[in-house]
């Protein structure tokens, strides 16, 4: 009797002890110089069992950065589903007779973030496309070559992005023709500190770009420099620092017409395998209409697909690629209209998920990557989203999305040689002022957990809040693994 008695002690102790750990978790965490006076929210909950095992201010609406992807790919995985591929059409106004093309040939975009793409796709698409015209048995185009932007609106940059991202590489301008990543590679020569940094060329060469620069060559270590320009315009402007006498240092910044360029490219690749094109590349914004107000009529030539969106969702993801997030978040809203436009895509998602329970009105959705640092979501509809994926039959595409701590993507060095290191998998989102988390924690006994942890305004640098997120994290695992 008195064994049993000790066991009863020794388990009610224990029983009591777990919850002050996690308690306590939650107290050094929120105390901490860092987070102290900082705007925090958070919850973790068991998946299996419902309960909750932190919570903080849950519901309340938060920056998150780049955990906003979450949102936009599950939303993409469940409307569309994994083997979704984005079409890109080549058509034609004209006619073919004895091996001339009498008219131009159109490149219509719907919104494909992979063409010519570093991170997913096929490098050799053009020349798949020129081989499919010479196997219809065209060997003259008698004009143009033309970028069709038309299905998305002109609006290619978000209103709610900060002047300072605009530009720049992570921050393109979004159209329904990308092309290279809607990116270019400013080459510079560094020289002497003090001096004006020397533009030599840009990757791809880009004829028309213009450049009014003010890089200084200084003592830093690292990129400094900035690119600001606008959409359509060849002037760019270049501001901050780059490290000196290096030789020639790359800068990259956004194309400001990704669409003429592939116009450009492809005719060149024609006329290389033997394809006369007497007319010039270009592009136009709008849908073209006759006199009567009707789309002009166009014959297909080819339609070329993307890889599928588990693929696109997973470069989304893991790398925080902020280019293909955008595209597909303005690809949504071509559910309700065309051309697409950003309003169409906030009410797409918002409708989508408020049919599923999940109520998105107080949270603001501005754009599809977290660049607007206006957009708010709390960690109580981060988690309520990981809880619907949970149970979808598009998880198994969503979750490996998810990069792994102390493994891949941007979260290769978080919870690295800790308790956590493999079982957690989650979208990270950062910038001077936010640090955040959000997804799922694989625990010993099998069970699964939902989380989100947001920081903003943290005391000193991020990488602090990154430190306390990550110490808090495995505490509250420890205490109720």
């Amino acid at each position: 009797m008195a064994y049993r008695h000790y066991l009863c002690i020794l388990f009610s102790l224990l029983y009591i002890a777990f919850p002050l750990f996690a308690s306590e978790a939650e107290d050094n965490f929120l105390n901490s110089e860092t987070v102290s006076n900082a705007i925090v929210g958070y919850l973790v909950k068991n998946l299996r069992t419902g309960e909750v095992y932190a919570s903080f201010r849950a519901n309340n609406v938060v920056a998150p950065a780049s955990t906003m992807k979450l949102l936009t790919t599950s939303t993409a995985l469940e409307m569309l589903g994994g083997d979704f591929r984005f079409e890109t059409y080549l058509e034609t106004d004209g006619k073919i007779e004895n091996g001339i093309l009498n008219g131009n040939v159109y490149i219509r975009g719907t919104g494909d973030p992979t063409l010519g793409s570093q991170k997913v796709g096929n490098q050799m698409f053009l020349y798949k496309w020129t081989q499919m015209l010479v196997r219809k048995g065209i060997k003259q185009i008698n004009g143009d070559i033309v970028a069709d932007m038309s299905f998305f609106d002109a609006d290619a940059v978000n209103p709610a992005w900060m002047w300072e991202d605009i530009g720049n590489y992570y921050a393109p301008a979004i159209f329904s023709l990308a092309y290279l990543d809607n990116t270019v590679n400013i080459q510079l020569r560094s020289a002497e500190i003090g001096s004006v940094a020397e533009v030599v060329k840009t990757l791809p060469e880009v004829e028309e770009l213009q450049f009014e620069n003010h890089i200084r060559c200084t003592k830093i270590e690292y990129d400094g420099a900035y690119v600001h320009g606008m959409p359509l315009n060849n002037t760019r402007y270049l501001v901050g620092s780059v490290p000196s006498n290096r030789g020639i240092f790359g800068v990259k910044g956004d194309l400001p017409n990704p669409g003429l360029l592939l116009a450009r490219h492809f005719k060149a690749n024609l006329q290389e395998q033997g394809v006369t094109v007497s007319g010039a590349p270009a592009y136009i914004t709008e849908q073209q209409l006759d006199a009567n107000g009707n789309p002009v009529e166009r014959t297909m030539l080819y339609i070329h697909l993307s890889e599928p969106l588990r693929d696109i969702i997973a470069e989304t993801n893991i790398n925080s690629n902020n280019h293909y997030a955008e595209q597909v978040f303005r690809y949504l809203g071509s559910r309700i209209t065309v051309p697409t436009t950003i309003s169409n895509s906030q009410l797409i998602i918002n409708s989508f998920w408020k049919n599923r329970k999940i109520n998105l009105s107080a949270c603001r959705i501005e754009d599809g990557s977290g660049l607007a640092p206006i957009d708010a979501v709390s960690p109580e509809v981060f988690v309520a989203l990981l809880a619907y994926m949970y149970k979808s039959k598009n998880f198994a595409d969503f979750y490996a999305s998810l990069p792994v701590a102390g493994e891949s993507g941007t979260l290769r060095s978080f919870c690295y040689k800790t308790a956590l290191e493999h079982r957690l998998h989650a979208k990270s989102g950062t910038t001077s002022t936010v640090k955040s988390y959000a997804g799922y924690i694989e625990a010993e006994n099998g069970d699964t957990w939902a989380f989100s942890v947001v920081v903003n305004n943290q005391k000193g640098k991020v990488m602090n809040a990154q430190k306390e997120i990550q110490r808090f994290l495995n505490d509250i695992y420890k205490a109720h693994k």
